[in-house]
């Protein structure tokens, strides 16, 4: 049975998930913001039973130039009826979020999914 909780609730679980990343994941973090979405909208192609919890959308650090001054932030997106959906208690939200969290940071940080997992952070 899914967990439901208000956009407000969920808001402060993301918040209390970013306080409990590691310092050495935050330092590096340049030019992102935080956003949440209800819901993942899948694409056609995409199959039915698809749960992301959230994306990261920009240019990695490892990518960036000279070129990027000025450019609008990066974004990472959580979906919260991923995590209402996945999640049994707000405990478990937050253990979510700060999973995807971390996972999405070390995309902005530039590393692959095979060095995140390599990591224990996928």
């Amino acid at each position: 049975m899914p967990f439901r909780v208000s956009a407000d609730a969920f808001h402060l679980a993301a918040t209390e998930a970013f306080k409990l990343l590691p310092r050495e994941l935050l330092e590096p973090l340049d030019n992102v913001q935080i956003f949440v979405e209800p819901r993942y909208e899948l694409l056609p192609h995409e199959h039915p039973d698809t749960q992301l919890f959230g994306y990261y959308d920009g240019v990695a650090l490892s990518e960036r130039g000279i070129d990027e001054i000025g450019r609008l932030p990066d974004r990472i997106v959580l979906f919260q009826e991923t995590f209402e959906e996945e999640c049994e208690d707000w405990a478990g939200i937050v253990r979510e979020l700060r999973i995807t969290l971390v996972h999405e940071i070390a995309h902005h940080l530039g590393l692959s999914e095979e060095r995140i997992h390599e990591l224990g952070w996928g």
